[in-house]
């Protein structure tokens, strides 16, 4: 069993697919790249910091590393909702960084193959398309996939200066 989970975080197999871990925002499941997501921790209160972004919550203390916690709902444009016992923050590590987002929740962990990817549609939205690896589809359920590297390094995310990424 301990096997079987640590290949789940650990490993892709291209044979096998893709995984991504799977969170709600209001009523949409989001999927991002397993291999991106260091861990998953409750929504615990937050160290605001002035001026930052709306979206940017603030900052938590993981371990002795200051993590920025950025509000994928108000990212998104999405209506604002009560923090719940559901609510979660990812932590990621993104370009040698550590960055959190929050969401409404995670539900689960799926494997989609190549024919299950679909390429991101053409549209104006909340979410640019730039920042879509694609929709997946798993029976009746679609996924919004995000290449959350492109996103979070971003220039309107302003969560890191331009010469880190080069």
């Amino acid at each position: 069993m301990d096997n079987d989970r640590n290949k789940l975080l650990t490993g892709q197999d291209e044979s096998e697919g893709q995984k991504f871990l799977v969170f709600t925002l209001g009523s949409e499941e989001y999927g991002i790249d397993i291999l991106k997501v260091q861990e998953i921790r409750d929504y615990e209160a937050v160290t605001r910091i002035a001026h930052a972004p709306e979206f940017i919550k603030g900052v938590t203390n993981l371990r002795g590393i200051i993590v920025p916690i950025v509000d994928l709902r108000i990212k998104f444009r999405l209506e604002n909702i009560q923090y719940n016992h559901q609510t979660v923050v990812i932590i990621l590590n993104i370009a040698e960084r550590v960055v959190g987002i929050l969401v409404d929740g995670v539900s689960d962990v799926l494997t989609l193959g190549r024919d299950e990817i679909k390429p991101p549609p053409e549209f104006g939205a909340a979410l640019s398309a730039e920042y879509l690896s694609g929709l997946g589809t798993v029976g009746q359920r679609m996924l919004i996939l995000i290449d959350i590297e492109k996103l979070m390094c971003s220039a309107d995310m302003a969560l890191f200066d331009s010469a880190e990424l080069v």
